[in-house]
């Protein structure tokens, strides 16, 4: 059974966005003050000089970063990464999230069968998509943004070839698998 601190530092690896404490407690179901000491322990290991990653609080809110002395190299990743065409599974998941978006990662990845964390973070970071937080269900959901919809020459997602039939019923999992 992993430890608690392995736990919060897997939810931050994977997180595309600060997580709160709120939220971290309720995901690995302990007490704040236990989630609070893991966090500080996490955010001492990890911001070491010689480390390119480090944990940021502010406030009630925590994230992994890669540190300032990295960050020419990153950009050139980030670059690199956002120009390239997108790979088939890419166009699969944005596919899903444009016909049943605000939809969560958990129905992606149901509909895909595979893990789709790194393919929404690529997403985000191309900016076809954006996640919001949906507060009954606590957890994040994916929605296409205003330049997908402008860069495939639209106004509104019902626009989206044959977007009531793939919108409202199970064809488009038919079509994806």
């Amino acid at each position: 059974m992993p430890s608690l601190k392995a736990k919060i530092e897997s939810l931050l690896f994977i997180s595309n966005q600060p997580l709160s404490i709120k939220r971290l407690v309720s995901l690995t179901g302990v007490e704040k003050e236990k989630a609070e000491e893991a966090i500080k322990e996490l955010i001492s290991e990890y911001n070491q000089k010689e480390r390119g990653v480090q944990i940021q609080k502010i406030g009630e809110q925590i994230q992994m970063v890669t540190t300032a002395d990295n960050a020419k190299i990153v950009k050139d990743f980030i670059k690199e990464e956002t120009t390239g065409e997108l790979t088939r599974p890419a166009l699969e998941t944005l596919t899903i999230i444009a016909y049943r978006g605000p939809v969560s990662r958990a129905e992606i990845e149901q509909i895909r069968g595979v893990n789709c964390a790194i393919i929404l973070r690529h997403l985000l970071i191309r900016g076809l998509v954006e996640s919001a937080e949906d507060k009954k269900k606590m957890q994040m959901v994916y929605n296409i943004t205003f330049d997908f919809l402008k860069f495939l020459g639209i106004n509104e997602q019902s626009e989206l070839p044959d977007y009531e039939k793939l919108n409202s019923n199970e064809s488009l999992e038919k079509i994806l698998n």
